[in-house]
């Protein structure tokens, strides 16, 4: 089996439209990805919780697909490379009027400090 395609699930639909986790916890994200083999939605490695890739290493799904209006792009963890992946279903980001980041009450006034670079 192709590598890539191992860790996609073509037919599994995103958990939300914001980070799970930081949604549960009033949490906020910079970015959102989404997990190709489930659809779990997380926040990115520069978010402050990095829930995408926390759920990654703990349900060992390997490859993520950002969830970010007109981003198509897939990451695989254990090649630690971009690839171009197969079309999963819609919605492909989380509405382009949610605030980034978000959500938008949940934001501090430092919230750049607080990032991960």
């Amino acid at each position: 089996m192709n590598r890539e395609l191992d860790g996609i699930d073509p037919k599994a639909k995103p958990s939300g439209t914001g980070c799970a986790e930081c949604l549960a916890t009033n949490g906020w994200w910079l970015h959102l990805r989404r997990c190709a083999e489930c659809g779990h939605i997380g926040c990115c490695d520069t978010s402050p919780s990095r829930h995408a890739t926390k759920h990654s290493e703990s349900a060992h799904h390997p490859i993520i697909t950002s969830f970010e209006p007109g981003e198509r792009w897939f990451y695989d963890y254990r090649t630690e490379k971009f690839f171009e992946g197969p079309k999963l279903p819609p919605p492909h980001s989380h509405p382009a009027e949610q605030s980034v980041p978000g959500p938008e009450d949940r934001v501090p006034p430092n919230w750049q400090s607080l990032l991960h670079q």
